[in-house]
């Protein structure tokens, strides 16, 4: 039996919500139906570590100390992507953020595995921390059970009453950071004329710092669009609707500059709709061949493949059957499985 501790902070406060969260919360419940695995989620700042065989840390953050300063048992730390040294400029360091990425650098050289979400990711992480390509695992999330086909049409109903959805629109989940590029998806669905739906708690925020860099992408999103019918700001939307709405788009579209993974797209594969997603290397990885590409630097492009799709119901169905049968092979129960070989490696170290 291996005693595995799994650091509880991305299940908690914004993260909870956001990626970060759902795959911890996801990871544990899955990892709890292995045999020979003791699997606590613990707060890492108040809790012996010591006792367990493995501290598992699910969060990295360049510029805040993610990883222990005493190593007091062996370590797996999950890096879901690099964003934030890949654009600098967007995710400012500060100069106590770049002490505290030289300082992680050297300590994250202690950790015994790293798990990661992509081969994009992983080369990134050899990129940019240097770390060795052999001590890093990659390990793809998979979409939950709960995304599928609806065929109820009185369920699609109230959830488009609910939340006043257009007869056809374009779908986006997530939030609006300089790389997910959702100004540019905004460009796109006007020149396809096309309303935009936009999922995600930050979207509709309206208690947050306008002065941080971070949310510079936000400001200009609410000073364009705000007042504009054909931008629908939704916030955040629990599961049980979002895979109804998933099943009323026209379409999902996932813009981004860059992507560590890009979950939604096998969430809109899982619930049987068409995907747009950009030309960049991880939604590739995960989306090829049923997605349709096109380049996220081009409004005109993203435009074009949105009206394709719209416009060619062969194409729609075509895309429809593809990604059905891709998402197969991703699944929960392969990402605890992968996992546990993970801790079995590092606990016979």
């Amino acid at each position: 039996m291996i005693k595995v501790a799994v650091d509880s902070g991305p299940t908690k406060s914004g993260d909870a919500v956001r990626g970060i969260g759902v795959h911890t919360a996801n990871l544990v419940k899955y990892l709890r139906k292995l045999k020979d695995l003791d699997i606590d989620v613990v707060d890492f700042s108040k809790v012996d570590l010591g006792k367990y065989d493995i501290a598992h840390y699910q969060k990295f953050n360049p510029y805040f100390f993610s990883v222990p300063f005493i190593k007091k048992t062996k370590t797996v730390l999950t890096i879901h992507d690099l964003i934030y040294l890949i654009y600098p400029k967007a995710y400012s360091s500060g100069i106590k953020g770049k002490l505290k990425f030289m300082l992680q650098k050297f300590l994250i050289k202690k950790a015994d595995a790293v798990i990661t979400i992509s081969e994009t990711s992983k080369k990134d992480i050899v990129r940019f921390l240097g770390i060795p390509q052999e001590k890093i695992h990659v390990i793809y999330l998979a979409p939950r059970e709960i995304f599928r086909p609806i065929t109820d049409q009185k369920l699609l109903n109230r959830i488009k009453n609910k939340y006043n959805l257009p007869e056809r629109f374009v779908l986006y989940v997530g939030d609006v950071n300089y790389n997910k590029n959702v100004l540019g998806l905004c460009k796109a669905c006007k020149l396809a004329k096309i309303p935009l739906v936009i999922a995600g708690k930050q979207a509709a925020s309206k208690d947050f710092d306008r002065a941080h860099p971070e949310n510079k992408p936000l400001v200009k999103l609410l000073k364009e669009y705000r007042e504009d019918p054909n931008v629908v700001r939704i916030g955040f939307v629990p599961d049980e609707d979002l895979v109804g709405i998933y099943n009323l788009t026209s379409l999902y579209c996932q813009p981004s500059f860059y992507e560590g993974f890009g979950l939604p797209v096998l969430e809109a594969f899982a619930s049987e709709c068409p995907v747009v997603a950009s030309k960049t290397q991880a939604l590739v990885e995960i989306a090829e061949p049923g997605a349709i590409f096109a380049d996220p630097k081009d409004p005109a492009d993203i435009a074009e493949k949105i009206s394709m799709v719209l416009k060619d119901p062969t194409l729609r169905a075509q895309l429809i059957e593809t990604g059905k049968a891709l998402v197969k092979k991703y699944s929960w129960d392969k990402v605890a499985r992968e996992t546990a070989k993970v801790y079995e490696k590092v606990n016979r170290l």
